[in-house]
């Protein structure tokens, strides 16, 4: 009976000592990050990886028998899912509420942005003055016709910007914009945003709308990639912007030690590495972008909270299909 005690202590022991994370995002993207963490702090990170809807249905089916102690997700629709689906709790900390701006958390505080994505618009350097360039409505202008790319309306990111549409412009409005969009489309859409860029770049179309780190991405392998990149909406709404974030694991056994994760991945430290090999935007706005992202100035965003592209992704997702985007 001892020794099964012991065993049992040693085991509560090092599972006190041991953060299990369960993301949606790339390991390969996140490692440095895990490994920067347990280099400070001596804990030991347990990663599982799978898809938003994996790591969602996993989360619900283990309830609270679940290892989980945080999890990570791209797209403020997927975390704003998690919340309705109770499977994050709220989390108290000075630290994260100082580091993370109000827009790019949860209103509860259920979880926080950690990295920003922008959605803008992308264009022909070779073929498209900057000066023809404007906001995402203006890309349902007939003057594109036949000149658009999009990436298909069945990824999260496209969901969220046309919710953040709906939020700005309303429902009848965005849904003619988006009825432009795909009156306006050169090709078939896309599967992934690189895909887009390289077709821009080979004159398939002129101009389109993805993700920044798409793009430094592209230009880090090949400065002379002839894509450029123009802020939408700067005089409007602003860009739309996006987070990857993390949240306290409704049941996680080490709720002390999530929050400590967070307030790392927060931190000027983890924010730098954020930027530097992700090439996403710091969610804290006291670290400095990565030079190829600092080389595009700076942009006005769209600062409602990115909450509300989950409120209404069922919605938008509804009107795009009306639409005919596909």
């Amino acid at each position: 009976m001892l020794a099964a005690l012991f065993s049992l202590a040693l085991s509560a022991e090092a599972q006190a000592d041991t953060l299990t994370v369960y993301s949606a995002r790339n390991e390969q993207l996140l490692k440095p990050l895990l490994d920067q963490f347990t280099k400070n702090s001596g804990t030991q990170v347990q990663l599982l990886t799978a898809s938003e809807a994996a790591l969602l249905a996993r989360l619900s089916a283990e309830g609270a028998s679940s290892p989980a102690d945080v999890l990570i997700t791209v797209d403020a629709g997927n975390l704003w899912q998690a919340v309705q689906k109770n499977l994050l709790q709220p989390l108290a900390s000075g630290v994260l509420e100082k580091n993370i701006p109000a827009h790019l958390r949860d209103p509860a505080n259920h979880w926080f942005g950690m990295s920003v994505r922008a959605r803008t618009i992308v264009y022909s350097k070779a073929r498209v003055p900057a000066g023809m360039l404007s906001t995402y409505e203006d890309l349902a202008d007939p003057k594109w016709r036949g000149k658009l790319c999009l990436r298909t309306s069945k990824k999260v990111y496209n969901q969220s910007l046309v919710a953040m549409m709906m939020q700005d412009l309303g429902e009848a409005k965005t849904e003619a914009v988006v009825k432009g969009w795909v009156a306006n489309l050169a090709t078939d859409v896309f599967s992934d945003d690189t895909a887009l860029l390289k077709a821009i770049a080979a004159g398939q179309c002129q101009v389109g709308i993805a993700n920044t780190y798409y793009l430094a991405r592209l230009l880090q392998a090949d400065a002379a990639f002839p894509v450029g990149l123009f802020w939408a909406n700067q005089a409007t709404t602003g860009v739309h912007v996006n987070v990857s974030g993390a949240g306290v694991a409704r049941h996680s056994k080490n709720p002390a030690l999530a929050r400590k994760f967070l307030e790392f991945l927060s931190s000027d430290e983890a924010q730098k590495i954020y930027s530097d090999k992700d090439l996403e935007f710091p969610a804290n706005p006291a670290v400095a972008a990565d030079s190829i992202i600092k080389s595009w100035g700076s942009f006005k965003p769209n600062v409602i909270n990115v909450s509300k592209a989950g409120e209404l992704q069922a919605a938008a997702t509804r009107l795009m299909d009306r639409a005919g985007y596909r």
